[in-house]
């Protein structure tokens, strides 16, 4: 089914109002997260300054059907969050003058996606993960239709979600998982055979929030 013609143009130009003011100039906004106090005690700005430094890409992509968000499934023999939906990302190393650099050059390593291929449009939330990372969302969107190519060290898939379904507030169900004794929440957001949850959809969550509130 073919999408408007101005579909692509549409979200462009919303994505572009919404994050307009987004930045990654320190102090960086942080995830507001429902968490347990023993929990968010370990987030008090000490600990955040000891988390590492990391970024991942929201790349969007302009499809004849409408656009789409592209996400990886990490490979299974990784040490952590093997098997689970992802963002292209990953640590921020020495040589990356940014946190966009940092995500351009992950997603280049991990799909082939050409930085050039990529407009950045704004950053989402700072995102503090239990692996200890402070992880940078960089919203880009892709220009043409580069050819990607995963590499299989690090991603078993690549695969696209239609941004009407990532930009639906009701598709996402707030869960819970126990760890340590503590009652974690989580956001899940399902795609054909996909799982998407954690930190990728709170990510997502978070986009489409802030182009409701936008829009509001």
């Amino acid at each position: 089914m073919s999408a408007s013609p101005d579909e692509n143009a549409a979200l462009e130009k919303r994505l572009r109002a919404a994050l307009a003011d987004s930045h990654e100039r320190a102090p960086r906004p942080l995830a507001k997260l429902d968490l347990p106090i023993a929990v968010q005690r370990k987030l008090m700005p000490v600990a955040l300054r000891e988390l590492k430094p990391a970024a991942v890409l929201a790349p969007v992509l302009q499809r004849a059907d409408g656009p789409h968000m592209l996400l990886t499934r990490r490979a299974d023999h990784l040490k952590s969050h093997k098997g689970q939906v992802s963002f292209p990302g990953g640590r921020r190393d020495a040589a990356d003058q940014s946190a966009a650099a940092n995500a351009l050059r992950e997603a280049r390593e991990e799909v082939g996606l050409a930085p050039h291929h990529v407009d950045v449009l704004g950053y989402l939330d700072d995102y503090p993960t239990g692996t200890g990372y402070r992880v940078t969302p960089v919203v880009g969107l892709v220009r043409g239709q580069p050819q990607l190519t995963a590499d299989p060290g690090e991603v078993a898939e690549v695969f696209e979600v239609p941004m009407s379904l990532i930009l639906n507030p009701a598709s996402y169900r707030r869960a819970f998982f126990v760890s340590e004794g503590l009652r974690l929440p989580y956001f899940e957001l399902n795609y054909a055979e996909q799982r998407i949850w954690g930190a990728t959809a709170w990510m997502l969550r978070d986009l489409c929030l802030k182009l409701q509130a936008h829009e509001d």
